[in-house]
């Protein structure tokens, strides 16, 4: 099914941290956490899943859970990602040398100390008022790479500038000015990105019933548009839209990138942002031409294999395509000549109903036969998922709402202790299964349960 080294990963960064045997990072976590618990200590952030969410939604606004954790239409997109994992059983082979364990593996030629990533997630800020810079950090200090994502709540430079060094992405969502596109991913190598996301199923936004019923949509608060208006290109066009719609009578308003930027920042800071206090924050030119420049540009239905291939003009970055659920469109990946597969569905987030990314791995794996990476995400939630998904033909799955939830709970450490949790319970897997390396995994460690 798949060579677990591949040859994309025959290439290896001299700045890239060197792996090495480990003893067990669950060992670590499992003593630090009981011997707290000697003095009566209980984990801030909870370890099981479940638990995870439901403190989350003790810490987040209605609005708020609604939109993180929410999915489309009746959440059947979800439910089915969850249940194609429960398909899957490993299988232990006992008797074996599982003393030292590595969870090293390589990306673009890049030694990472996990296969572990962090998917892009926006609207942080929604959850924390440190938002990604709290999640790049934490990221850094694991040595996770993070997707800095499209829809952030700081501009990209800021979360570079806070965990410098770091192994980072950055996700594009096309928008339909190319001139906007080209602009954001010159920025993101600029900061240090070592590829671009192209996020490829958000082209027309999901039919979320939970934020539908609340009538929330936080870019329409200004929430979550931290790249657009930081953005020159962006803040050009949300200048020639401010001068178009203003009164004739009405004083001229000097809109510089600098006001742009933070005009949209003060009408989100120490208001209500729904309903008179909405209305009130955006009376001003400044934020309601920002947010309605970006509602109009935000995505395109238009975006083809013929148009993605202008983004091959704007930079020499490592090209993944996100959003691959089908093999054709996972060969056209490779054929096309672009630098890897992402199997999401969004987490369910887009279509009810739609295929589970676990059930399409396999296939998809095979179809690529090792020529990119492979990453994969929607439904992962622990580290037996984590070795699950590797074997199926994964070489890096991607973590999303759990990390949101830990950041809501606690931070910066709550992202941390999510990323360590996840881990550790990936080296105890490994290690009780009967394997010493994730390079190991494969068809063979897993049993169907149906």
């Amino acid at each position: 099914m798949h060579d677990r080294r591949p040859d994309y990963a025959s290439g290896m960064s001299t700045d890239a941290p060197s792996p090495s045997g480990s003893r067990g990072i669950s060992r670590e976590a499992q003593s630090s956490i009981f011997r707290a618990g000697i003095s009566g200590a209980r984990p801030r952030v909870p370890v099981d899943p479940a638990r995870l969410a439901k403190a989350a939604r003790r810490a987040l606004s209605t609005e708020a859970y609604a939109y993180l954790a929410g999915g489309a239409g009746s959440e059947r997109t979800q439910a089915a990602n969850r249940r194609a994992f429960e398909r899957w059983q490993v299988w232990p082979r006992p008797l074996r040398d599982v003393s030292v364990r590595d969870l090293s593996t390589t990306l673009l030629g890049r030694r990472l100390p996990s296969p572990l990533i962090l998917a892009p997630l926006g609207v942080m800020e929604l959850a924390h008022p440190e938002a990604d810079l709290a999640v790049a950090r934490a990221a850094a200090s694991a040595g996770v790479p993070a997707v800095l994502s499209g829809q952030a709540s700081f501009p990209m430079e800021e979360s570079a500038a806070a965990a410098p060094g770091a192994p980072r992405m950055f996700q594009l969502y096309w928008s339909a000015s190319d001139e906007l596109n080209e602009s954001l991913v010159r920025r993101a190598e600029a900061c240090g990105c070592s590829a671009i996301v192209v996020t490829l199923d958000t082209h027309l936004l999901g039919w979320r019933t939970r934020d539908l019923d609340l009538g929330y949509l936080p870019f329409t608060r200004g929430l979550g548009i931290a790249q657009y208006t930081s953005d020159p290109v962006f803040q050009r066009l949300v200048d020639e839209r401010a001068r178009d719609s203003a009164p004739a009578e009405a004083p001229p308003v000097r809109l510089t990138p600098r006001t742009v930027a933070a005009g949209i920042t003060i009408a989100r800071k120490g208001r209500r942002l729904t309903g008179g206090g909405l209305r009130e924050s955006l009376r001003s030119p400044l934020p309601r031409a920002a947010v309605e420049t970006f509602l109009d540009v935000f995505s395109t239905p238009a975006l083809t294999w013929e148009r993605l291939a202008r983004i091959r003009s704007w930079t020499s970055l490592p090209v993944i395509l996100k959003g691959i659920v089908h093999p054709d469109d996972a060969e056209r990946t490779v054929a096309e000549g672009y630098d890897g597969v992402w199997v999401s569905n969004h987490g369910g987030r887009q279509i009810d109903r739609s295929v589970p990314t676990l059930d399409v791995l396999p296939e998809v794996a095979a179809r690529v036969s090792g020529r990119v990476p492979v990453i994969v995400d929607s439904g992962v939630r622990s580290g037996a998922d984590v070795a699950v998904a590797l074997a199926l033909g994964a070489d890096l799955v991607a973590l999303g709402r759990p990390y949101a939830y830990g950041l809501a709970v606690a931070g910066e450490p709550g992202v941390a202790a999510v990323i360590r949790n996840v881990l550790a319970e990936l080296d105890i897997t490994l290690g009780l299964s009967g394997h010493t390396a994730v390079s190991e995994l494969g068809p063979a460690s897993l049993r169907r349960a149906d």
